[in-house]
């Protein structure tokens, strides 16, 4: 995280720590280590997460804080924290990727474990997402074209209505909701439970992404090894927002991840 926001990060631990205990009562999760990434430059910010992280410790859960190396970006970031689990845990169980503003349901950890238990074809799961204000927010998309970003990130409000079709088809909006859909093109980043093995095999996210895009690639590499699946029953709760609204910096970040994208995975243009 580059950005701390104390009071959501805390009720994210405090999620994770309650979906891992249902987890663990169900037999599924018997250790559970958290690597909290901080890529700001700020001491205000290291001292903020000693504090929560002191508060998440228990029998069943270790946090570390990696700080230090400054904003090296999304990827990047993750990385460091994929590299120091394998070295230190290795690569058994499973590995998820987490946003710092994700609120989880109290079973939403069972259900993606019991899914890659039962399931070996499957790499990775994604859940259903609501936003902050209980509108359904999309996990899940197909291979993009231009024209979709364009709209999806900057048009205005007048305009999408009138590709409100192609945006849903885009977003797969036309997913059941009451079973689980394998082969997904994309999944979100802001929540990405992999199995671990995988996940070493892939390297992890491409350095080159400093940020978005990288979940992309990560996707559609991922498909080498096996499905990503869909589990409607696997419930959070996103806060973040979006690109357009983030200002000229992030909207330049964006422009220039998706040149990357286009480059490494094919240019579709409508």
């Amino acid at each position: 995280m580059y950005h701390l926001d104390q009071p959501v990060l805390q009720q994210a631990l405090a999620s994770l720590a309650a979906t891992a205990d249902h987890a663990a009562n169900q037999g599924l999760l018997s250790t559970l280590n958290l690597y909290l990434i901080d890529n700001s430059e700020e001491a205000a910010n290291r001292s903020a997460l000693k504090s929560l992280g002191d508060c998440f410790q228990s029998d069943r859960t270790t946090l570390q804080i990696i700080s230090g190396h400054g904003n090296v970006g999304y990827g990047r970031g993750h990385n460091l924290a994929i590299g120091r689990a394998e070295s230190e845990h290795g690569v058994q169980g499973c590995y998820l990727i987490l946003n710092p503003d994700v609120i989880m349901a109290p079973d939403a950890l069972t259900s993606g474990l019991q899914w890659l238990a039962s399931q070996q074809r499957t790499v990775a799961v994604a859940p259903a997402i609501t936003d902050g204000s209980g509108n359904r927010a999309s996990s899940c998309k197909r291979y993009p074209s231009v024209l979709d970003f364009l709209l999806r990130g900057f048009a205005p409000g007048f305009v999408k209505k009138l590709f409100a079709r192609r945006l849903a088809h885009y977003d797969m909006n036309d997913l059941p909701a009451d079973r689980p859909s394998d082969d997904i093109p994309v999944i979100s980043g802001c929540f990405m439970l992999f199995r671990f093995s995988a996940l070493r095999d892939l390297r992890g996210f491409d350095p080159n992404y400093f940020l978005y895009f990288e979940d992309f690639d990560l996707s559609l590499r991922a498909h080498r090894l096996g499905s990503l699946t869909y589990l409607p029953m696997m419930r959070i709760t996103h806060l973040g927002g979006h690109s357009a609204k983030k200002g000229l910096r992030h909207i330049t970040m964006f422009s220039r991840s998706a040149l990357r994208f286009f480059n490494t995975h094919g240019w579709r243009w409508l």
